[in-house]
């Protein structure tokens, strides 16, 4: 039997200078409805992440803390445009996934009364899945100033409740099966929040992540002789909260944290 193979690589995608910003006006492009009520409480709220708005702010608070921010993060940016092109291709041009601003409600920001409180870090919602109903809170970013006070816990709360709460339910949520995190497995503070609210380790995946240079000492030294052999490769570990225990207790546990 004979064959050929015609495949030829494909130059990546890329972001014009004029594309960074996203269109106007702006398209989130999700595939999935976004329950405003839901994703709020009385002292937090998770609104899409528009560049035109929010970039500016975002980088304030990143530019001279990358290496601290950033460490566990699979990319790394050294410009805003860098940035926002990551954004605009890995978000806003995949209906599946989407970025969102947290805004901590407690904190006024004089610059953007608009906003009804500052900016204090995001958080994306991704790999979601209507066929196989899940999602997963990813990318998460909480700024410095904001640490150790209610943001985080509050944004993993709403995430959940958006992700397993059923559509009947008030506020109502996707209904998905299973909401899953990854972490480094380095990232203890990610994973222990995660256990805290609920969240079962189900495993470490090996090797699942190529690092960029700047990220080295956050994964396993590259193999020689191998196309990346000067990168390291990242380890995942996976925790999941499903539906099923999501009716037997960690809603009411959830919940006990943003009511």
């Amino acid at each position: 039997m004979s064959y050929v193979n015609k495949y030829t690589p494909q130059p990546g995608p890329t972001v014009a200078d004029s594309e960074l910003y996203g269109p106007d006006p702006y398209d989130i492009n999700f595939a999935f409805p976004l329950h405003q009520e839901t994703l709020q409480t009385s002292r937090l709220k998770l609104v899409p992440f528009i560049p035109s708005l929010h970039a500016g702010t975002y980088w304030n608070h990143v530019k001279d803390r990358r290496d601290e921010l950033l460490r566990y993060y699979t990319v790394y940016f050294h410009t805003p445009a860098e940035f926002l092109a990551w954004h605009e291709l890995t978000f806003r041009r995949n209906p599946l996934w989407i970025y969102l601003a947290i805004i901590d409600k407690t904190r006024p920001d004089p610059a953007h009364p608009d906003w009804g409180g500052s900016l204090a870090g995001t958080v994306g919602l991704i790999n979601g899945s209507a066929k196989n109903l899940q999602m997963e809170p990813g990318y998460i970013m909480v700024f410095p100033e904001f640490q150790h006070t209610h943001v985080a816990k509050e944004m993993v709360a709403i995430c959940l409740n958006y992700i397993l709460q059923l559509p009947s339910a008030s506020p109502p949520g996707l209904g998905f099966r299973r909401a899953q995190w990854c972490a480094n497995p380095q990232n203890a503070p990610s994973i222990g929040l995660a256990e805290r609210m609920g969240f079962k380790r189900e495993g470490t995946l090996r090797y699942t992540v190529v690092l960029p240079k700047e990220l080295a000492q956050y994964g396993r030294q590259g193999r020689a002789g191998d196309a990346f052999e000067k990168l390291s490769s990242r380890d995942t570990a996976v925790l999941a909260l499903c539906c099923d225990d999501w009716e037997n207790g960690a809603r009411e546990k959830v919940q006990a944290f943003i009511q």
